[in-house]
């Protein structure tokens, strides 16, 4: 019986497993989704997938850069606890994974994920993934990959393996490169330049800042420079290449460039478990649900 698509994601929902080791499992078993679902359990990945509904939402931040330095693969990898996130198996998982996306340049997830552990290898890294989730207990998920070409240097900065930042530059060195990106770590800037700001971001600040300046009573011309000088400084705030340098005050992130020869391109920052929702646990309530069920 040839495999459907629709077979393959009714399996997927059935195990929440990956496409790819899907469509195997159906495959081996003629299209059988009940059998490719025992297949799956007896080889302990079905049990894996269960703890796929967990919310992983630690974890850690690794870049891999080109010997060159003219390329960098930054990656997020997600645990459900902090402690996983330090465990040796985990960050050498973390490491293959990186390497492989350095690799082919492949930062689809589920492109590189079905893709081999090793070059010219049988096994993926999605097997790699389920054999860690098996040994260690959590759900391990990779998150997200960006790969950065720089036509001068991809400088790169992580900070306790929970926020990571690659910086395209045009001229300059690995040196300057790591300065910016360590910037960029602490002080999170919303874009390189004054004029990268989106209209609708700035609309929005100039409709508060209309608000602040009118509450003060003062006439209308200077309610107008209110406005402008504070959009200015807002600008300034957001921006790299005007934000005052973490490692000098005496001089901005755009002068430093300057001086050393290079322009700033763009920046990338990942931040461990950003944008994802916790889920909110109340061991209280937990406990004493499990006590009613007991009695």
């Amino acid at each position: 019986m040839a495999v459907t698509a629709s077979m393959v994601k009714e399996l997927r929902e059935r195990t929440s497993l990956g496409m790819m080791e899907c469509k195997k499992a159906l495959v081996a078993t003629d299209g059988n989704i009940e059998e490719a679902i025992d297949n799956l359990r007896k080889s302990g990945k079905a049990k894996a997938a269960k703890k796929a509904s967990r919310t992983a939402a630690e974890g850690a931040i690794v870049v891999k850069s080109s010997a060159d330095n003219k390329i960098a693969l930054m990656l997020e990898v997600n645990s459900e606890t902090d402690f996983v996130s330090r465990d040796e198996n985990f960050q050498d998982f973390v490491d293959l994974v990186a390497s492989r996306a350095l690799e082919t340049k492949e930062t689809n997830i589920e492109a590189l994920m079905a893709s081999p552990a090793e070059e010219g290898g049988s096994s993926t890294l999605e097997e790699a993934r389920l054999g860690l989730v098996q040994k260690i207990g959590e759900n391990i998920q990779v998150r997200r990959a960006q790969l950065v070409e720089a036509e001068g240097v991809a400088g790169s900065y992580i900070h306790g393996g929970r926020i990571g930042v690659v910086v395209s530059l045009k001229g300059g060195n690995v040196d300057l490169g790591k300065d910016i990106a360590m910037h960029v770590a602490a002080s999170n800037p919303l874009v390189v330049n004054p004029e990268d700001v989106a209209k609708d971001v700035l609309d929005k600040e100039k409709e508060i800042f209309s608000a602040q300046a009118r509450d003060s009573g003062k006439p209308e011309a200077i309610i107008e420079k209110m406005i402008v000088g504070r959009v200015k400084k807002f600008l300034a705030e957001v921006s790299l290449v005007n934000q005052t340098f973490v490692k000098d005050p005496d001089t901005t992130v755009g002068k430093l460039a300057e001086d050393a020869g290079a322009e700033i391109f763009s920046f990338t920052r990942f931040e461990v478990g950003e944008g994802i929702e916790k889920e909110e646990v109340d061991f209280a309530a937990e406990v004493a649900a499990q006590v009613k069920g007991s009695a």
